[in-house]
């Protein structure tokens, strides 16, 4: 099946990007031309408005999305973002790779993810709430722990999550928890749900290690985007004798190739809010970051920052994608060309789903575990996936990002040949 062609002159976007993984991996696959066709597809894609009123008593209209790309395994499974530059093919692309993510981890959901297009750092926490809960209502006959459990993701928090929870109990007459992951947990959320998607990058990286036969101490770590994955990341990897020698977020970066101070660097993002503050480094761009000769490379910002412009100038040795669609097609394979190592988004950020997975299951029963017991299950579920991946890329001659999309893509394909389709 050919990728269709941007109606815009320029680089694909990101729907057309994630499409054209699939169809890499269907080709490789020799997958049915119907099930490569409706794998190509989101089942359903929501637009709503959201009139919220404002602070100053004014009301503003914002745009919100909700899309189910397949819940042939189960129902869907994906964040809500809120940022300026949400946007529906943008939600679409995130929902698909839910999918496969979901797929390689084996776990029994489908593909999901919503936005809300706006700037929160303009916003009151009350005006916050007010679009959150408008936003609920009106998608709220088709989330459920049943059809679609939304989760955090791009400023939007466990408070958030209460408030969508608490909006859709009210709807339905009774608390439901299971209605969404990653809220607090005080209402049915899951201890270490908040470190899960930096946890299992850590996970995924020792275990890339491992493949080398390399050792931890002294492996030189960079990281663009020091949020929630970016910094939970770093902080393990430092126990672990790693020297972070570069991060940086949405302000810029700071870079030190003899090793970053990093409870001093985290005291300083907690108290001034940008990595940039810190004083023993040198100020670099994010672009820069992505171009210095390191060990590990972690890109945990947004999608598209490794494309074939940039991709030869990158050094590192393994890539762990933190974030969603870090590295473009293209630049995947100039990457593969020159040797470097990627543990794709869908396997080396699935932590996050996986723990909600996790906090699902124990909001359904009522009946909660340990951090020990959340974090050893991770640990598990993690280093199964990375080597089953491992074990295609091997046998088939691939690289890990293919690899990868052949077992997730294998397990929805052959769910779909089992279901059929109706009527």
């Amino acid at each position: 099946m050919r990728v269709k062609e941007s109606a815009q002159e320029g680089p694909m976007n990101i729907w057309e990007m994630a499409q054209k993984q699939l169809d890499n991996a269907a080709r490789v696959m020799n997958l049915e031309p119907w099930i490569h066709a409706k794998l190509r597809e989101c089942k359903r894609a929501s637009i709503v408005s959201i009139p919220t009123r404002m602070d100053d008593g004014s009301v503003k209209v914002f745009t919100g999305y909700r899309v189910q790309h397949n819940v042939t395994r189960g129902p869907a499974k994906g964040g809500i973002r809120y940022h300026p530059g949400v946007t529906l093919d943008e939600v679409k692309s995130l929902a698909m790779w839910m999918t496969w993510k979901c797929a390689v981890m084996n776990l029994p959901y489908g593909g999901g993810k919503g936005g809300v297009t706006c700037n929160p750092k303009e916003m009151s926490i009350t005006e916050l709430e007010r679009l959150t809960r408008r936003f609920t209502s009106e998608i709220v006959d088709i989330i459920g722990p049943e059809r679609d459990i939304p989760a955090p993701d791009v400023y939007t928090n466990p408070q958030t999550m209460a408030w969508i929870m608490d909006t859709y109990s009210i709807d339905r007459g009774y608390a439901t928890p299971a209605v969404v992951t990653g809220k607090p947990v005080e209402i049915g959320g899951s201890l270490g749900r908040n470190e899960a998607t930096g946890r299992g990058v850590y996970f995924c990286i020792l275990d890339a290690l491992k493949y080398f036969q390399l050792y931890p101490e002294g492996i030189t770590v960079t990281i663009q985007g020091f949020g929630n994955a970016g910094s939970v990341a770093a902080n393990l990897l430092y126990r672990e004798g790693c020297k972070i020698i570069a991060v940086s977020d949405s302000r810029g970066g700071i870079y030190n190739p003899m090793g970053l101070d990093l409870p001093a660097l985290l005291k300083v993002k907690n108290d001034t809010g940008s990595v940039i503050n810190y004083r023993d480094g040198d100020r670099i761009t994010n672009e820069q970051l992505l171009e210095i000769k390191t060990d590990v490379l972690i890109p945990a910002a947004l999608e598209g920052q490794i494309t074939e412009k940039n991709a030869s100038r990158v050094k590192a040795k393994i890539i762990a994608e933190a974030a969603n669609g870090p590295v473009t097609p293209e630049a995947d394979a100039i990457l593969e060309e020159n040797g470097i190592f990627v543990i794709p988004d869908i396997l080396a950020n699935a932590g996050g789903v996986t723990v909600s997975y996790f906090e699902w299951v124990q909001a359904l029963q009522a009946f909660f575990w340990s951090e020990r017991e959340v974090n050893l299950n991770l640990r598990d579920m993690m280093e199964k996936a990375f080597w089953a991946v491992v074990r295609v890329k091997e046998q088939k001659k691939v690289g890990m990002r293919l690899a990868a999309y052949i077992v997730g893509v294998g397990r929805v394909a052959q769910a779909t040949r089992l279901r059929g389709l109706y009527p």
